[in-house]
């Protein structure tokens, strides 16, 4: 560790980001970034814990620690190489990724943690910038054939470690674009989709051969895999949405998060949208159903298509605005998370749920709704119980469901 004082010595920075005003009229990314030196002293916050609990945090277990002490002593090529080693793609997670790895940090026992999420983005976006991002051929082929099925980002790592071990990999995805959600359901406002495609690029020239608008059992049967392929790996993402069954689910303007979500990610691409029912938030009330991240990016995506209100609702409590460190620590804490599309003007409200949605003449204007409390049955279970006299109902153009 170079710098074992760092953590005394500089106080957490994280980078910023562009005004509301200004970023809800685009699709771009608005982040703005650390200067070299920022990062630098924010790499020398880096304890190297005798146990570092931000690998047990981190999913893929990055090395965090190390690549943290290459950012500060200013050895960028090194720290990518070490980043690389156990992420496929950094610059997704380093955008994307809730950062379990700093809840999980030991500074953040004094909520002071290093800026991990930062550092890792800077790390990738400057290999990129330098070309130090180069396909990885393997010494020898195995002659082996394998189909990856689905090309979200799973499906996306797979063929990729699959080509680098020699095996000839062909990914099949059913979509016009690799990515999977990562293209179709996040916004090109927080990760801009040319980071995939330049992704594709090096895996196709690592040899993964890429099939798009293929969808297997469709225009591929099984068999026909059975018999082209030694092995097939299934990498086919979650799409079925939750849905809500209560009176009026049919009206129009009620629609599935991932349907709005999806058709707004084609049309900043330009991609053609065919047939389907186009949804727009523009001079609506919009209500989302659902507090998490899903119902944070219908939030910041209504804003931009120009939305006259947006409201977002959440069946469980508020959450305390900090948490219990001694019950918690290093595990992900429940607790008030305000995203920057909810920063943009989203009103929100906790411990409510829907009873019916309002239909006229065959389109919703609004919705009734009742408060909710949530206490433990003689099991010890929670269950939810409605407020007796807390009905009450909200307007409603376009309701987006994201439970």
């Amino acid at each position: 560790m170079g710098k074992a004082t760092g953590f005394m010595e500089f106080e957490p920075r994280d980078r910023t980001y562009r005004p509301a005003e200004e970023r809800v009229k685009h699709y771009n990314e608005f982040v703005v970034p650390l200067s070299e030196k920022q990062l630098s002293r924010q790499g020398a916050r880096c304890m190297d814990c005798g146990i570092p609990y931000c690998h047990t945090g981190c999913p893929v277990n990055n090395i965090i620690p190390d690549w943290n002490d290459l950012v500060f002593r200013g050895k960028s090529r090194e720290a990518i190489e070490v980043l690389h080693s156990t992420n496929n793609f950094p610059e997704f997670t380093g955008r994307i990724c809730p950062a379990p790895c700093q809840e999980a940090c030991t500074l953040n026992l004094e909520d002071q943690p290093v800026t991990i999420k930062t550092i890792e983005c800077a790390i990738i976006d400057k290999a990129w910038e330098k070309g130090w991002v180069k396909p990885q051929l393997p010494e020898h082929k195995t002659g082996k054939k394998v189909a990856v099925i689905g090309a979200g980002p799973a499906g996306m790592a797979a063929a990729q470690q699959l080509a680098r071990a020699g095996h000839d990999v062909t990914l099949f995805e059913k979509n016009a674009k690799i990515g999977g959600l990562l293209r179709y359901g996040i916004p090109d406002f927080k990760m801009e989709k040319h980071l995939i495609d330049r992704r594709q690029v090096q895996m196709e020239q690592e040899g993964v051969s890429v099939r798009t608008n293929t969808n297997i059992g469709v225009d591929i049967t099984t068999d026909e895999l059975d018999k082209e392929f030694d092995a097939i790996i299934l990498s086919g993402g979650s799409e079925a949405p939750r849905d809500l069954p209560v009176p009026g689910r049919e009206a129009k303007g009620v629609h599935f998060a991932m349907d709005f979500l999806t058709q707004q990610n084609r049309r900043v691409s330009g991609e053609d949208l065919g047939d389907i029912e186009e949804i727009s938030a523009k001079d609506k009330n919009v209500v989302v159903i659902g507090g998490g991240d899903t119902g944070s990016d219908c939030v910041g995506t209504s804003f931009r298509q120009g939305a006259a209100s947006v409201t977002q609702l959440e069946i469980m409590p508020q959450p305390p605005e900090k948490e219990n460190k001694r019950l918690t620590w290093p595990d992900w804490p429940m607790k008030m998370r305000t995203s920057t599309s909810h920063e943009e003007g989203a009103e929100r409200d906790w411990s409510i749920t829907t009873k019916n949605f309002i239909d006229a003449k065959g389109s919703v204007t609004g919705m009734q709704t009742v408060r909710v409390e949530w206490q433990n049955d003689e099991d010890g279970r929670m269950q939810m119980v409605e407020v007796d006299g807390s009905a009450d109902s909200m307007p409603a153009d376009l309701v987006l469901l994201a439970m």
